[in-house]
């Protein structure tokens, strides 16, 4: 089992319309700083072109269920699981994803960077969310 982390915040808007914005796969490019470089879909893949190469990624298919889950490919081919949620709470929503840390993929410093990284995320998508 690999070591995890849940990362979460809270969005003044409701489940449904946090949904309606991230399940589409260019919408990660506004808030993940990881897709920003831009995305282009490559049948049900999608590519994002970054300093180390190309990355591959498959979101999850529209679902009424808030599932925004993704795998990521790097150019290792190495893949990385990336779930990630949206749910209600009360009039407005939680967005959760879970980080994993695969064995010997990162040390303590570069998990804890990667950590810092999902929840400036997060953020950056509640402000574009409640903006």
């Amino acid at each position: 089992m690999f070591e995890s982390r849940h990362i979460s915040i809270r969005i003044h808007r409701s489940a449904d319309e946090v949904y309606a914005f991230t399940h589409e796969p260019e919408s990660f490019t506004q808030w993940a700083a990881g897709l920003a470089s831009g995305l282009t879909q490559d049948g049900d893949q999608w590519i994002a072109h970054g300093p180390g190469g190309d990355v591959h990624v498959k979101f999850s298919a529209p679902n009424a269920y808030g599932i925004l889950d993704h795998w990521v490919t790097l150019p290792d081919g190495t893949q990385l699981y990336m779930p990630l949620r949206v749910v209600a709470n009360g009039e407005g929503a939680e967005v959760v994803m879970t980080l994993y840390r695969p064995p010997g993929m990162f040390d303590d410093a570069a998990f804890a960077r990667d950590a810092a990284a999902v929840a400036r995320d997060l953020a950056k998508l509640k402000a574009l969310v409640e903006a």
